[in-house]
């Protein structure tokens, strides 16, 4: 609140002061002669630095984007991960080229005129009504071009998005469950279909809702980390339980808005294993920087007396894209690409829906104890409350201090 109102304060001074400024200006109005340098009307003088400016101006631009791309370019993603990632490199190239292309002729041509046909004493501008072959050709190009591209942008669309039904048959059925701030997943079991769910059905170590009752949910197994095997179909399922969230995995180049009340989904194959991403050469320069960036920032920790940080090891990451709150930044989870047998093997270690809620159905449990900690399940050490225990406990306490 103090910042907002020493901004304000300045805004108001920065005003304060503009105003004077345009009191002293008019003062001086009559008082000066008409030919003379401090003259608001435009002499060729003027124009002259005008013009020059507007060249100078574009050599910035060129300048400023060599450099940038340069200096910040190895921040590119790199490698897509994904079966339909190359086609979406592809489209963005595309699009990145044309906009590079015309940008830098039409900034010229811009700049160039307002030079070369900049105001001279004497000088009458010429009018030209209109032209309509030159409208013609600067009509048709960018309908060409466009045209062009929103053909190819949909041909990739309907490559990326529509799945076949043998395709279907063959995949692995993925629920991704987003809430504040974190992620959970779960798999369709050896039957190969998920269990419904809702958020009504929240309640101890089913914090994803699935419906028990539902002859499909039992053997659906959920996990606190997300899997994923080598050149598999994986079909996402996308629920949220409070705000829209939207699930990225920059690297798969694979993005779904995840919204309350209603299932979204997303497909794709994963083409490169953690292991052999970890070995990409973009991949190892960029683990390389970063971990000349920590050493440097462990050397200050150490200096006063705190932990160094550990050595980054790159990772597939699951990143919640909209800002779904103050944690947002922090709304992650790791993936794991392995090879087939890897993920089987990893997989067949996981605990099902069905097991997990018949096991805290039969351990005793202590409601009226604050902070009893529930087991969740897929090895998430995070504690969780049942639902009504909280209520439980928040309604005992006011009547305890009583």
């Amino acid at each position: 609140m103090t910042g907002l109102l020493i901004f304000a304060v300045l805004v108001l001074l920065g005003i304060a002061i503009w105003q004077l400024t345009k009191i002293f200006q008019l003062t001086q109005i009559g008082t000066t002669p008409a030919d003379d340098d401090n003259s608001e009307v435009a002499n060729d003088r003027d124009n002259n630095v005008n013009g020059y400016l507007m060249f100078g101006f574009v050599a910035f631009i060129y300048i400023f984007t060599i450099v940038a791309l340069v200096k910040w370019g190895h921040f590119s993603l790199g490698t897509p991960a994904s079966e339909h990632g190359p086609q979406y490199d592809n489209l963005l190239a595309m699009s990145f080229w044309l906009i590079f292309i015309v940008q830098t002729i039409t900034q010229f041509l811009l700049h160039y005129f307002a030079f070369k046909y900049r105001g001279k004493e004497g000088k009458v501008a010429f009018y030209y009504a209109d032209n309509d072959k030159l409208e013609f050709i600067w009509t048709i190009i960018p309908v060409i071009v466009l045209a062009g591209l929103i053909l190819y942008g949909l041909y990739a669309w309907t490559n990326i998005m529509f799945v076949n039904d043998e395709d279907k048959e063959d995949a692995i059925y993925v629920e991704v469950y987003a809430k504040q701030f974190s992620w959970e997943v779960r798999y369709a079991g050896a039957d190969g279909i998920l269990g419904k769910a809702n958020v009504r059905y929240i309640e101890s170590v089913n914090t994803m809702g699935v419906d028990m009752a539902d002859p499909n949910a039992a053997d659906d197994i959920p996990a606190s980390e997300l899997h994923l095997p080598k050149g598999k179909r994986i079909i996402f399922k996308f629920r949220s339980q409070d705000v829209l969230h939207s699930a990225y995995m920059p690297h798969f180049r694979a993005q779904m808005n995840v919204v309350p009340g209603m299932v979204t989904e997303f497909s794709f194959i994963p083409t490169v294993t953690t292991a052999e991403m970890r070995q990409d050469a973009a991949i190892m320069n960029k683990v390389s920087n970063i971990n000349v960036i920590r050493s440097k920032k462990s050397a200050e920790l150490v200096a006063e007396g705190q932990t160094a940080l550990e050595p980054y090891t790159f990772d597939y990451l699951l990143l919640c894209n909209k800002i779904c709150g103050p944690s947002h930044y922090n709304m992650q989870m790791k993936i794991v690409v392995d090879e087939k047998a890897d993920f089987d093997k990893w997989l067949s270690g996981q605990k099902s829906l069905g097991a997990a809620v018949k096991e805290s159905q039969e351990k005793p449990v202590t409601p009226d104890v604050p902070g009893t900690p529930v087991q969740a399940v897929g090895g998430d050490s995070t504690a969780v409350m049942p639902q009504d225990t909280t209520k439980t406990v928040s309604q005992a306490k006011p009547a305890t201090t009583k």
